[in-house]
């Protein structure tokens, strides 16, 4: 199979979801947005998309210009193409965006190893089904999706006591999740050398908040990767039908 992911910062890749489909003999074609890479033409050739995190949000279309080309291409292959999506943190609100709702800022960022509560809709989905009623998931955002109530085709599948949408599934082959299961044991060490990401991070816990957080990703590393394997491999299930 062939994956595209659509990465916005080099640091913030598919993580351990990539490792899995490399080790599984997939490809994956990376563009870098940031980095000034283009988006294929011919998404069609391409069995999922992934789309990633990154320190810029939905709305600076003036200071990354290749978000309206990115929103565009993601609406190609969601709603016309109707072929498997998977939007995590930046992408989970881009893929909101395009299916109609909007981004707005997160009262209070969430920003740790927080719950997330999972709904009995899980349950009928292929994606999610071997979910428990409640995850602990590494929550690093500040902004969130809403207003997605109106599209009929959206179910919500996980939510928080302050984010409605933390994942969502559309028809049951695009799905957003603004947390991240995707991470490895390197990934706060890695992002907290992102300036905007070390800066919400102590914002949110204060000045120790890197070992904190590290500590407390530590505890939970085992379950988040294992319910990561199993995600990929209901994905790549759906990819197949």
């Amino acid at each position: 199979m062939k994956f595209i992911s659509l990465q916005h910062i080099s640091i913030e890749d598919p993580g351990t979801f990539k490792d899995f489909l490399i080790q599984d003999g997939h490809s994956i074609t990376t563009i870098q947005l940031d980095e000034g890479d283009s988006i294929p033409n011919n998404l069609n050739e391409f069995d999922a998309m992934l789309c990633m995190g990154g320190p810029m949000d939905t709305f600076m279309e003036d200071q990354y210009p290749w978000l309206v080309a990115e929103k565009k291409a993601i609406g190609e292959y969601v709603l016309n193409l109707k072929k498997p999506f998977l939007g995590f943190c930046l992408g989970c609100q881009l893929l909101g965006e395009v299916l109609g709702g909007k981004v707005v800022e997160s009262k209070p960022p969430e920003i740790g190893v927080l719950d997330i509560n999972i709904e009995a809709s899980a349950k009928e989905d292929h994606i999610f089904d071997f979910l428990p009623n409640k995850i602990k998931a590494l929550q690093w955002h500040s902004y969130e999706v809403v207003g997605l109530e109106t599209n009929t085709k959206v179910s919500v599948i996980g939510t928080s006591p302050s984010t409605k949408y933390q994942i969502f599934g559309y028809d049951k082959y695009a799905y957003g999740i603004q947390f991240h299961l995707e991470i490895r044991k390197t990934t706060v060490d890695d992002w907290a050398q992102v300036p905007e990401y070390k800066n919400a991070l102590e914002k949110s816990l204060g000045a120790d908040a890197l070992p904190q957080m590290k500590d407390m990703v530590a505890k939970e590393i085992d379950t988040m990767v294992m319910q990561c394997n199993q995600m990929y491999k209901n994905f790549v299930k759906i990819i197949n039908n």
